[in-house]
């Protein structure tokens, strides 16, 4: 099973720019991550707007879910196999398309289709990750994987007051017409000045695999995202998550005996791989929190005593400072991690987190402060996101990247998942009535915190459990101290190849 890669080549003026690259490839990933919850301000507009029910209006979040977990890791893995840069462009025409059904249509059916294809788009972030660790000079992947890494906090951050503003002042099918020109610009942008990978895993493409994580990962996400509504203990919820276990075992069985497997699943259960993946659902749960929370929170009026009766507007912005502290702190994380190793700044990020709902326990009646305890929370996921890759990449072979980083963006949009069903039941479980209306007390979203803030420790012992400290992170591709130009191997058809167990092997070493 060896991976083919070019031969070194001598840099041109027509070579892409490595910081026209970083660029890119991090505005790509501001993009989609903005994708996933550009829908969020609109979804109570969306019966009387389309004629559709609640429950239906809700799949134009449910189904981004669905569709990212499953793409995120399988075309990790295609662009492993066949290149990423490839396959980010075609993530990107995906996302396009999907933005053009939104834009032209109200019909519900065709929305969530088009919010499928959105979703799907997910998995540019993993692959923008593996693209900059091939083509990078070592002293640069750091900081350039964590910025990548972030989009996903600073998407979702940004998403949600640019959403608002377009639902409060123009007609909704503009965000979508707008996103779709957003996406056909990033594919124009990454065709000038993003390189293909050279680093391939050679090898037939695991179709079995691929549907066996996809069945798993649906039943599992419908359960946990539908489960409220349907009961948890209802016939529907407990079957769906009964076959998530058992497709998930026979999955599991089978991928340990195919020779090119979806998932390495040794290579995943190295305590290095397994414990990053539990901290990155952990971390992934208690930033989600953050936002569903604040949005909601500042927007409940103020005759249940503690709402401040904000717009849509401002509630969405009240998520922003934390966006541009995504920005600023992903460079503070890598360095954080290049003197002191990726483990420690996770453990410092997780401690952040949970500090956060401490002070966001306390500090519920003021807007500044509630904006300062958010604000605290985003820095907090800005340095997890940012060491979570490094740490990845510590653990798994170089051939392996784009699936890896895949698998660990689908931890944490698990974690978020979880998070989702967990609020909607807590926040719909401990009312009262306020106004003539029923709302969540406050102490429903104090419980929120604390369980948010419950989970960043847990993430924070996980990472405490982890191997090693300051060990460097092997950023080549082929070798420790390289990147993919540095690849020694074996010479065949005008390319360099070498066999993935012997990277594996030097990886190990490292």
């Amino acid at each position: 099973m060896p991976a083919d890669i070019p031969a070194p080549t001598a840099a041109t003026d027509e070579d892409p720019h490595p910081r026209f690259a970083v660029g890119v490839l991090a505005f790509c990933g501001v993009v989609v991550a903005v994708m996933q919850t550009i829908v969020v301000p609109l979804l109570p507009h969306i019966p009387a707007l389309t004629g559709a029910t609640p429950a239906a209006a809700s799949w134009l979040v449910t189904v981004t879910l669905l569709t990212g977990a499953v793409f995120t890791p399988v075309l990790g893995r295609v662009g492993d196999m066949y290149g990423k840069r490839r396959v980010l462009i075609a993530s990107l025409m995906v996302l396009v398309v999907g933005s053009v059904l939104c834009a032209v249509s109200s019909h519900i059916g065709v929305l969530i289709t088009g919010r499928a294809l959105q979703g799907a788009a997910l998995a540019v972030v993993p692959l923008g990750i593996s693209i900059l660790r091939d083509e990078l000079p070592p002293e640069r992947v750091l900081s350039a994987v964590a910025l990548m890494s972030s989009t996903l906090g600073i998407g979702a951050a940004v998403g949600l007051p640019v959403a608002a503003l377009v639902v409060e002042n123009f007609d909704w099918h503009t965000m979508f017409w707008v996103s779709g020109a957003i996406g056909v610009i990033d594919i124009v942008l990454v065709l000038w000045c993003v390189p293909e990978s050279p680093l391939r895993t050679r090898g037939r493409f695991d179709v079995v695999g691929a549907l066996g994580l996809s069945g798993a990962l649906v039943c599992l996400l419908l359960a946990v995202t539908q489960g409220a509504d349907w009961g948890w203990t209802s016939a529907r919820t407990v079957g769906l998550l009964v076959a998530a276990v058992v497709v998930a075992l026979l999955w599991g069985a089978y991928e340990l005996r195919v020779p090119t497997p979806m998932v390495d699943l040794r290579v995943s259960a190295r305590p290095a791989v397994l414990l990053t993946n539990v901290a990155a659902l952990l971390i992934g749960f208690a930033f989600y929190a953050n936002s569903l929370v604040t949005a909601q929170m500042v927007q409940e009026p103020k005759a249940t005593g503690y709402g401040l009766g904000a717009s849509l507007v401002v509630s969405g912005l009240c998520l922003l400072p934390g966006g541009v502290m995504m920005v600023a702190l992903s460079p503070v994380s890598a360095r954080i991690s290049g003197r002191y190793g990726p483990k420690v700044s996770l453990a410092l990020a997780a401690g952040v987190i949970a500090a956060g709902y401490v002070v966001r326990y306390f500090t519920s009646h003021s807007l500044w402060l509630i904006i300062a305890g958010a604000t605290v929370v985003a820095s907090g996921t800005a340095i997890a996101y940012s060491a979570l890759p490094a740490l990845v990449m510590r653990g798994v072979p170089v051939s392996e990247t784009g699936a890896a980083n895949g698998l660990n963006t689908l931890m944490r949009s698990i974690g978020q998942a979880f998070c989702s069903a967990t609020v909607a039941a807590v926040l719909a479980g401990i009312t009262f009535v306020a106004g003539g209306r029923t709302a969540p007390t406050l102490h429903a979203y104090q419980v929120v915190f604390l369980i948010a803030a419950g989970a960043a420790f847990a993430a924070l012992l996980v990472t405490l459990c982890l191997p090693g400290g300051r060990k460097p992170v092997a950023v080549g591709t082929g070798t420790v101290e390289g990147n993919s130009r540095n690849v020694a191997g074996d010479r065949k058809d005008g390319v360099r190849t070498m066999p993935v167990q012997e990277i594996r092997e030097t990886q190990e070493g490292a």
